[in-house]
C-alpha cells in the first residue's frame, strides 16, 4: 500500500488528468491505484464519481435479460454452470419460441428496463437459432419501446452484420478475464477469438458490450490489464460481473470477492473507462450486499435488473428505488 501522501498525489494527479486535461489513464497509473488502502476508499471512489458525472451525466441505465437457452453449452468456462462438462443443479431448457421471448421483453419493460438482452448458452448460433432470435428481435420492437441487444457467442461476419441489419443495440460478448488470465480459465476457445467477435460487431455498427468476471483468481495486475484491453477494443458498455461461485464447477468451492476490493475495480474501471456504460452484472447481491450504493457514487452508471442467467438477482423494484433514493434519474 502506498503512504498518504503519495496516494493524495495519485489522486490528484489522476483527477488533473481526467477533468482538466481531457486526457486518459495510463497503465502505471491505474496499477498504483490498486494500492491504495481502506481509508483511502472515500476519496477514490469521489473522484470516480465525479468522472462518471463529466462524462457521462448523472442519468441510470437499466436493462434485464432472458436466458432464452439455458445448459447444455459444449465449452468449458470455469465459472459457467451451463456447461455439459459439469455437473451443476441447474433448470436446462432449449431455446424458447419468439412469443415467449417477446412476453419477457413486456414485462421487463413494464418493471422499468429500457433494454433487453437475448442470452444463448452456445459456443456460436447455427442457422435455426439466427431465424428464431431475429424473429424474437422483430416481435420486441413491434410490440414495445425496449433496445434490443443480444449474446450469441462467437459471431461470423455474416451473423453479425444480420443483427445490426435487424437493429440489435449493443452485441454482447465478454472477454471474462485478462488475456494472459484467459488459459486458466477456458481450454475450448481462445480469448483471440472473443477479441475478433468483438470487432465484428463494431464493424456492423453494434455497440459492443464486453466485460469480464472478478475474483476467479486473476491478480490485480490482470484486472488491470482486461481495463486496457477493453478501452483498446473501444467498448461501449462494461458489464461488471462478480464471482458467484457455482457448484459443481472448477470455481464452485472459491471464496468470493471482498466487498472493498469490488467497489475499487468499479471506480478504477471508471477512471480507465471515463465515458462508457459501466454497468452492475451478476454477483453484486452476493458481494457488495447493502454496500452497492456506493458503487453507484463511485463511478457505475448502470445495472442489470432482476434476474441473471442461473443465478437470482435483486428484484426490480428494490434495485429502482435504491436509483430513486439516490436521486438518480433513470437513463431513456
Amino acid at each position: 500500500m502506498i503512504d498518504t501522501t503519495s496516494a493524495a498525489d495519485l489522486l490528484a494527479r489522476t483527477e488533473r488528468v481526467l477533468l482538466e486535461d481531457k486526457g486518459l489513464v495510463d497503465f502505471e497509473t491505474a496499477l498504483a491505484l490498486t494500492e491504495l488502502d481502506a481509508p483511502r476508499m472515500p476519496d477514490l471512489l469521489a473522484l470516480a464519481h465525479r468522472v462518471r458525472l463529466h462524462y457521462c451525466g448523472e442519468g441510470v441505465e437499466v436493462e434485464s435479460l432472458i436466458s432464452a437457452k439455458t445448459g447444455g453449452c459444449i465449452e468449458d468456462c470455469a465459472f459457467c454452470s451451463q456447461s455439459v462438462r459439469y455437473q451443476s443443479p441447474i433448470d436446462r431448457h432449449p431455446l424458447l419460441k419468439p412469443d415467449v421471448i417477446l412476453e419477457g421483453a413486456k414485462a421487463s419493460e413494464a418493471a422499468g428496463a429500457t433494454q433487453y438482452c437475448i442470452v444463448v448458452a452456445v459456443r456460436g448460433p447455427d442457422e435455426p437459432l439466427m431465424r428464431r432470435v431475429l424473429e424474437a428481435i422483430d416481435l420486441i420492437h413491434a410490440e414495445t419501446s425496449m433496445k434490443v441487444d443480444c449474446s450469441l457467442g462467437l459471431l461470423t461476419d455474416e451473423q453479425a452484420q444480420r443483427l445490426a441489419d435487424a437493429g440489435v443495440h449493443h452485441y454482447n460478448h465478454n472477454l471474462e478475464a485478462a488475456r494472459s488470465f484467459f488459459p486458466n480459465i477456458v481450454q475450448t476457445h481462445r480469448w483471440e477469438e472473443r477479441v475478433e467477435t468483438c470487432k465484428r460487431a463494431k464493424r456492423v455498427g453494434m455497440g459492443l458490450c464486453s466485460g469480464g468476471i472478478f475474483g476467479m483468481g486473476e491478480s490485480w495486475r490482470q484486472r488491470v490489464e482486461m481495463a486496457f484491453e477493453l478501452r483498446e477494443l473501444g467498448v461501449d458498455e462494461v458489464p461488471l460481473n462478480f464471482l458467484n461461485p457455482r457448484p459443481g464447477t472448477p470455481l464452485g468451492d472459491r471464496p468470493k470477492l471482498g466487498a472493498m476490493d469490488a467497489l475499487k475495480i468499479c471506480a478504477i474501471y471508471r477512471l480507465v473507462l471515463p465515458d462508457v456504460v459501466l454497468r452492475y452484472g451478476g454477483g453484486r447481491e452476493l458481494v457488495l450486499r447493502d454496500l452497492a450504493a456506493l458503487g453507484l457514487t463511485g463511478g457505475v452508471n448502470a445495472m442489470i435488473i432482476g434476474n441473471y442467467l442461473t443465478t437470482t438477482g435483486i428484484a426490480p423494484e428494490d434495485d429502482l428505488k435504491l436509483i430513486a433514493d439516490l436521486g438518480m434519474p433513470i437513463r431513456p
